[in-house]
């Protein structure tokens, strides 16, 4: 999976190699950080009381969610006996949870912290995920006539010119931050246009999905979210295929020299095995009602 990590990021002073991960604790007695939302894949309480291990990731709520995190992670457990315990809150407070320690490893969106990993080669790329425009499918409810288009920058700099309604998760989230670089891409200051026809929900993904239902507004949402979404009314994708529509995630050690309870034999075997040609096929082969949504493109590790 991918997703990039940027100065921000826990190792932002010696930066480890970006990976999905899960993070841990030390082994015996009790971990002083925090626990929040768990994505279980241990072997069981009595198990994890024998073996003592266990990591902690600090990840966004998406793939929490999404239910990738069940998907892979009793996998990981099974060949390594490491249990996998997950922090689920929006990208922003990930990182800054890893900045401050609580957590082996942090798993998020390249937007996030991508011109730190670029500008100094850190991490590595896991997997990526498609992200695609929405708007309502009724007459007259393609106000900027962009269905069809594969052009994402294009597609953005029509509906700002045709004031169209537009509501955005607003929320600092890695989806929110891809939303955000194409509107710098396509040259629209929507820090201007804030509470006009660009509307903030400062809402999860769903949330932000029912919101634009609600307005006849258009929506920027992840593939997986979408493709679990109940309540999508009229509403259909009218801008999907540009390769600026891709939504990288990654993975990274949070630095161990900085953090002493980092458990960075067992982050880092996790990582590994997300890199693998296990952990990509098993990222490959998560769906949401029949459907792929995330694309391992990861290299060895090495």
């Amino acid at each position: 999976m991918k997703h990039r990590m940027q100065s921000s990021a826990p190792d932002q002073d010696a930066g480890r190699r970006l990976q999905h991960a899960c993070t841990k604790a030390r082994c015996g007695g009790a971990d002083p950080r925090p626990r929040g939302p768990v994505g279980r894949s241990s072997p069981g309480p009595r198990a994890q009381q024998a073996t003592g291990k266990y990591i902690l990731i600090q990840s966004t709520t998406s793939t929490e969610n999404l239910g990738l995190f069940k998907h892979l992670l009793p996998q990981f457990t099974a060949k390594t006996g490491i249990e996998v315990r997950v922090v689920a809150v929006g990208t922003g407070q990930a990182i800054k949870n890893a900045q401050n320690g609580d957590g082996d490893v942090l798993f998020c969106a390249r937007q996030a912290i991508g011109g730190e990993i670029r500008r100094r080669g850190l991490g590595r790329e896991a997997l990526r995920g498609d992200v695609q425009r929405l708007r309502r499918r009724r007459p007259g409810q393609d106000p900027a006539g962009i269905a069809g288009s594969s052009d994402a920058v294009a597609a953005y700099k029509t509906i700002a010119d045709a004031k169209a309604p537009f509501v955005s998760r607003g929320d600092d989230s890695g989806t929110h931050k891809a939303e955000l670089w194409l509107w710098k891409d396509a040259g629209v200051d929507v820090k201007a246009a804030s509470g006009t026809w660009y509307r903030e929900a400062g809402t999860g993904m769903g949330a932000t999905i029912n919101t634009g239902v609600g307005m006849g507004a258009y929506a920027f949402t992840d593939r997986a979210t979408w493709s679990s979404f109940k309540n999508r009314g009229d509403y259909k994708i009218v801008v999907e295929g540009d390769k600026k529509l891709f939504n990288q995630y990654g993975i990274i050690l949070v630095n161990p020299a900085k953090h002493p309870n980092v458990k960075q034999a067992e982050g880092q075997a996790f990582i590994d095995w997300v890199l693998s040609a296990r952990g990509q096929g098993a990222i490959k082969a998560f769906q949401i009602n029949g459907e792929q949504q995330f694309f391992p493109n990861a290299s060895p590790p090495g």
